[in-house]
């Protein structure tokens, strides 16, 4: 079991438990728990493993917690919730997905209106029927329709990509074991780095086929065998996600790999470019035409021999989605994109004074370990009351102190990092933010969200945020168009004006690195850089362990073709505080 599996259990339970109008305070300890196994980076096998660790050393994770855990990680079974499973009818999860419908309101319409499946909640919102109940009204009818066409147009069998990724490292980790393996690469979309996966591809080269293929059926996690061959296996492994097996020969490598990574479109492109080279070109490498043809076919051992071939300079995977990739490869003017070790410091997070799991000093001490050289602390403003939103005077305490350890910082010698006074301030509903003008002002950071109203015409929306572009204090809008991939769309709001006015101003859009935000998106952040707005990657992390999500918002960064001039984070400290300095007007 993955740490992603425990926690969908654990959020799974804790929908389970609400439904059946449980204790609050038990459902958020399960919350709780779901997202600090969500956010930890090392495996739950490996702290459970370790000589000197515990589960129990997991923020809000008890001795009771810790038991379940284990269960899990021993059975891949959580008793309690499979209890629960029993009594709740399974139509409930459908309904759970409905972005606005929490288990208390999917109870309500079940017991008053005897909703059993979205088919029925959308006849009961079109026979006006949901309006009637106590809490909902036309509005909230009006919106369950659009949310249920929305919650079918997702492909719920993808999977974030940070949850792709961990089965990703533990399947080739297990595959490198065998002796028989030479080499082994992940490919498809995960390779992209597709903000969902739906399944894994793996492509090998090995000194014995058969041997590879009962190494890869026998990997601990594997749940069913799908297809089973001589040089290509199927396999159902954690979260029910289907992994692919091929093995190659080693002078075929390069073609295999490009083809299994796709996209489909990329992967036309290049077939039809070799087809006017007089090749034809598959998994298996290079063919001619001509069959009577007497030249020698190109190599094809790696990618670039094959795009080589074609007058073509290696193109990135995650640039590889037929768009202008092969045009601007031809040319060799494919950019430079931004790596994670461009990125010089971290421009959004959370701390205990808020909704974080971790102080001010240890996200400090986090941001150090990983070697950057400035952050800004960015806690939430007062409107978000139930993250307990600073007001003017929580806030100015914050700033003070962080005004104390900067100076201690500077005592120590040539400041190994800088920390920024920030604040992550909310757009109003009626207008305006939500802290005074001469409070934003002596804010060196100011990152303007919109976090209510997300129903509101997109009109009024747009203004809101244009609004905040507007304002002097405001440095960059945090997840602009705020969606939660699989869970809520994007609100309704004029992107290209936004980012028009932010070209206009010199204000920045974040590209929010959380994997279930990773907003903005790749076209969106893409059509800006054309524009000529600057992003910001940030982590918007709520604990040490989140600042690891950086790696998610760079590979967004580099589908939209960013390089580290687009990015203002990845300004060394003296050009990024110089920079503070400037805005257009």
């Amino acid at each position: 079991m993955t740490n992603a599996d425990v926690a969908a259990l654990f959020d799974r339970l804790a929908d389970l438990l609400e439904y059946e109008g449980e204790n609050a305070f038990r459902v958020r300890a399960y919350r709780a728990a779901a997202r600090t196994i969500a956010d930890q980076i090392e495996s739950l096998e490996a702290i459970r493993a370790g000589a000197t660790r515990s589960l129990t050393d997991l923020e809000g994770i008890g001795r009771d917690l810790a038991a379940k855990i284990e269960t899990i990680l021993d059975t891949g079974r959580l008793p309690l919730l499979e209890e629960l499973l029993g009594r709740v009818p399974a139509d409930v999860f459908d309904l759970l997905r409905i972005p606005g419908l929490g288990p208390k309101k999917v109870r309500q319409l079940v017991d008053v209106l005897g909703i059993d499946s979205l088919d029925a909640l959308e006849e009961a919102c079109r026979g006006e029927r949901v309006r009637g109940v106590k809490g909902f009204g036309e509005k909230t009818e009006a919106s369950i329709l659009k949310n249920i066409a929305f919650v079918r147009g997702t492909a719920a069998q993808r999977q974030l990509w940070d949850d792709a990724d961990q089965v990703v490292a533990d399947v080739l980790a297990w595959m490198r074991g065998c002796p028989a393996v030479e080499r082994i690469e992940a490919a498809g979309s995960w390779r992209r780095g597709c903000e969902t996966v739906g399944d894994i591809d793996l492509v090998a080269v090995a000194t014995d086929a058969a041997a590879v293929m009962e190494h890869f059926r026998r990997w601990d996690h594997t749940t069913d065998v799908i297809a089973s061959g001589g040089t290509k296996s199927s396999i159902r492994g954690p979260r029910g996600m289907q992994i692919d097996l091929r093995v190659v020969v080693s002078a075929a490598f390069g073609a295999a790999w490009l083809y299994f990574t796709g996209s489909k479109e990329h992967n036309i492109r290049v077939r039809s470019r070799a087809r006017e080279h007089g090749w034809s070109l598959n998994e298996y490498g290079y063919q001619p035409v001509d069959p009577s043809a007497a030249a020698q076919p190109p190599t094809a051992e790696t990618e670039a021999e094959v795009y080589h071939a074609l007058g073509l300079t290696w193109i990135p995977p995650e640039l590889r989605e037929g768009r202008d990739e092969l045009a601007l490869a031809a040319e060799a003017r494919l950019p430079r994109l931004i790596e994670e070790c461009d990125i010089r410091g971290d421009l959004h997070m959370h701390t205990t004074d808020t909704d974080g799991e971790d102080t001010l000093t240890d996200m400090v001490r986090g941001a150090r370990e990983r070697g950057l050289e400035y952050i800004a602390i960015t806690d939430h403003s007062q409107r978000v009351s139930m993250a307990r939103g600073l007001d003017e005077t929580r806030l100015l305490r914050q700033w003070d102190r962080i005004d104390q350890l900067n100076e201690t910082l500077a005592a120590e010698g040539p400041a190994p990092i800088v920390v920024l006074k920030g604040i992550e301030v909310d757009m109003l509903e009626r207008g305006g933010l939500d802290l005074p003008d001469h409070v934003l002002a002596r804010a060196d950071w100011v990152v303007a969200s919109l976090h209510y109203g997300q129903s509101q015409p997109r009109e009024r929306i747009t203004e809101r945020i244009l609004e905040a572009i507007r304002h002097p204090a405001v440095r960059v809008i945090g997840h602009p168009t705020g969606r939660l991939i699989n869970r809520r769309p994007a609100y309704d709001v004029d992107i290209e004006a936004v980012i028009a006015a932010a070209a206009l101003s010199g204000t920045f859009l974040e590209i929010n690195a959380h994997p279930s935000r990773l907003d903005l998106d790749d076209h969106h952040a893409a059509a800006a850089r054309r524009a000529g707005v600057r992003m910001v990657i940030s982590t918007d992390a709520h604990s040490v362990r989140g600042l690891g999500v950086m790696r998610c918002g760079v590979l967004q960064a580099r589908r939209a073709g960013l390089t580290s001039i687009d990015v203002v984070n990845a300004l060394g400290w003296n050009d990024f505080r110089n920079l503070l300095g400037q805005r257009s007007t």
